[in-house]
């Protein structure tokens, strides 16, 4: 019976485990992927096919998104400088900040979000891969290059905010991960345990912590070799990594009659089939996971 609800429970979501994540206590190992983290990718106009169905959606303007995921050093860098001029602020063991809050429609099952303070990331939990000491943030060791994560959809926002930046919606997000074919991963047709970071994928971080793994850093899988584990190089059409596996990105829609907000990509603790461009999860925007972050998008100069 206990492995009846455990099934059902994956059958209908992917946030929820039927087993408790798992935390890495133990300084990882120290690797550079030799990927630039303040770097961009042009993704041009045009048409794309979205979704399981292939629906035929255009895109009428370039943009510019960051080739991986913030940094957990990113993330840090940001919250120091946020905390000095106090667009943040620590409350109760919280970082928080002011939200204007979204209209109200009063539909089934949308709760209200009012205008006031909401969690960007929580300072108390074991998950959290940032320290705070004599009120200055730093990552753990070993982690500095590997996604944000335990980051709020308020915090996500915030950060691309901060620097005149956004997040990208569900369509953008899409066509920069799949490009113009019908392709289901980023980087092509198949998935591979070498292409991406995924449940039971078993690269060299997943021997530390079990199954449901560690994050791996931002652009792990291109092609190097790390401790005789050799990567697939695994880029989208438009060179970001990690479009699939490693952590859920939270994007940037706001649906009227809904307080849920969609991420994207799959990530470590989830099986291969839910790392395909089109799956998407949803949450509350006060959700924070060790397996949940975000990269931001820009508008380009290009025409």
């Amino acid at each position: 019976m206990k492995m009846l609800i455990c099934l059902l429970a994956i059958s209908f979501t992917f946030l929820a485990s039927c087993a408790p994540p798992q935390v890495n206590l133990t300084p990882p190992p120290q690797i550079d992927p030799g990927l630039d983290p303040d770097s961009w990718a042009l993704v041009p106009a045009g048409e794309f096919l979205m979704g399981l169905h292939e629906h035929e959606t255009i895109v009428d303007y370039n943009y510019e998104i960051m080739v991986t995921d913030v940094t957990n050093a990113q993330y840090a860098d940001y919250l120091n400088q946020a905390l000095a001029d106090g667009t943040v602020e620590v409350f109760s063991d919280q970082i928080v900040d002011f939200y204007p809050g979204d209209e109200f429609h009063a539909r089934e099952h949308e709760l209200e979000i009012n205008a006031g303070d909401r969690l960007h990331i929580p300072l108390d939990d074991p998950g959290l891969r940032l320290d705070f000491d004599n009120g200055s943030f730093t990552p753990q060791t070993g982690y500095d290059n590997h996604p944000m994560t335990m980051v709020t959809w308020f915090g996500a926002r915030a950060f691309c905010e901060y620097y005149e930046w956004r997040l990208p919606t569900e369509v953008e997000w899409e066509k920069a991960a799949r490009g113009e074919d019908a392709r289901p991963f980023p980087w092509g047709e198949v998935i591979r345990t070498t292409n991406a970071n995924y449940y039971s994928s078993h690269d060299i971080f997943e021997k530390i912590i079990g199954g449901l793994g560690d994050t791996t850093p931002v652009g792990f899988y291109n092609g190097q070799n790390y401790q005789d584990y050799a990567t697939l190089d695994s880029p989208s059409p438009y060179g970001l990594y990690d479009m699939a596996g490693n952590v859920w990105q939270w994007t940037g829609d706001v649906y009227e009659g809904q307080h849920y907000r969609y991420m994207r990509g799959g990530s470590k603790d989830n099986y291969a089939y839910n790392l395909r461009v089109w799956t998407r999860n949803s949450a509350g925007p006060d959700y924070f996971s060790p397996a949940v972050g975000f990269r931001c998008l820009r508008e380009s100069n290009e025409q």
